[in-house]
């Protein structure tokens, strides 16, 4: 079994704040020292892992499920980095306002955190792989959006994109209009969400599957190949920790290998 680190007070110059970072190192990194390993950031950090200090209830389990995979020969095993959200989530996830809700964008800061101070510190302080090929960031719902996020805005850091139940209808629709073409990087982007997955957390009904599927065929439409883009529609899905832990197998499998 690997190991889950929590680092409770981790700073974040630009929020002003602190947050907790929790590290998943697989067993081969201590068995294999000379060795550097491709890192994955998810968001949403305390619903992360089996762990006895996540979440009170269901959890991704996602360091269970890469465990089975890397037991399986499935993947290689990959060092796993996730920041817990805050109680001022919908903000700072939100690269664009959102009227519909009057929530205000507020994920500059948290971008620039994860961009210019938790990535530069992990990869001075573990062996880990750079390069977009080697650099994964994944989360759900509005975790989902700031994946994609991430991924358009900073190609050159982020490769491999993992957007289940992505908000991607979040401020009319933005992210369509701003991802205009090809990053031309390495680039591997899943996209999943429950076939009929509709919510209303915040005003409004959210259509996940069908936006999940618009924004699939967008980037298509921009050139992304099936080898660079897969989309995973699932019949009675919802939008819940129950249902990505589900898929989570399914997304790592095509995402990290």
């Amino acid at each position: 079994m690997g190991h889950v680190h929590i680092l409770r007070d981790f700073s974040s110059p630009h929020e002003g704040r602190t947050r907790t970072v929790r590290i998943y190192t697989p067993d081969a990194y201590d068995a294999a020292p000379g060795e550097r390993f491709p890192v994955l950031y998810m968001h949403d950090g305390q619903n992360v892992f089996a762990h006895s200090e996540s979440a009170l209830f269901d959890t991704w389990c996602a360091n269970l499920t890469l465990e089975r995979l890397v037991a399986e020969g499935q993947v290689s095993p990959w060092l796993i980095v996730a920041v817990d959200s805050t109680h001022e989530r919908l903000s700072e996830y939100s690269p664009w306002d959102e009227p519909r809700s009057n929530i205000p964008a507020r994920s500059e800061p948290f971008v620039r955190f994860v961009v210019e101070t938790l990535k530069p510190w992990v990869d001075r302080v573990y062996r880990t792989r750079q390069g977009p090929e080697w650099t994964g960031v994944m989360g759900a719902s509005l975790g989902g959006l700031m994946s994609l996020y991430l991924g358009w805005r900073y190609p050159d850091l982020f490769g491999r994109i993992g957007a289940l139940s992505p908000s991607v209808m979040w401020g009319w629709d933005r992210l369509f209009s701003v991802w205009t073409a090809h990053t031309r990087k390495w680039s591997r982007i899943y996209l999943d969400a429950g076939s009929d997955e509709t919510v209303d957390p915040v005003g409004y009904v959210m259509r996940y599957g069908e936006a999940t599927r618009d924004f699939h065929r967008h980037l298509r439409h921009l050139g992304y190949a099936d080898h660079e883009l897969r989309l995973v529609l699932e019949p009675g899905g919802q939008h819940h920790e129950r249902d990505w832990q589900r898929r989570l197998p399914e997304a790592m499998r095509w995402l990290l290998s």
